[in-house]
């Protein structure tokens, strides 16, 4: 906290890294377990792929913020170098599934991505 007992940035961002954390996961298991439950009554074995994909990109995701939080975000290299990793990661995954993705998913998936070309510039 600050001289006036605000939360500084670190803090703040911070916390909405754990939120960020809490949501992944969440979404992750209930992902999972409509898998389990429902993988035998899919027709398209496309869609089981897509999701299998998605759970992918959220391991890195929460893996990413699990390192953060615990060792600190490192030097601006190494936080430049881990945006880019995402950055090129997704790009190939949109590429890759946006004829598969619905419309939300997709829209949230470019926004991050114009997010990331932003901290890519901040940090270069």
């Amino acid at each position: 906290m600050d001289k006036d007992g605000h939360r500084d940035d670190k803090s703040r961002e911070n916390e909405r890294r754990v939120d960020h954390l809490v949501n992944l996961v969440e979404r992750k298991t209930r992902t999972e377990r409509h898998l389990e439950e429902h993988s035998d009554i899919s027709s398209s074995p496309e869609n089981i792929e897509h999701a299998k994909d998605i759970q992918r990109v959220r391991e890195q995701e929460i893996d990413n913020l699990k390192n953060i939080l615990s060792h600190g975000e490192g030097g601006r290299e190494s936080q430049l170098e881990n945006t880019e990793k995402r950055f090129r990661y997704t790009e190939g995954y949109l590429n890759h599934n946006a004829d598969h993705m619905d419309d939300e998913a997709f829209k949230n998936a470019k926004e991050k991505q114009e997010h990331r070309k932003e901290q890519m510039d901040r940090l270069r």
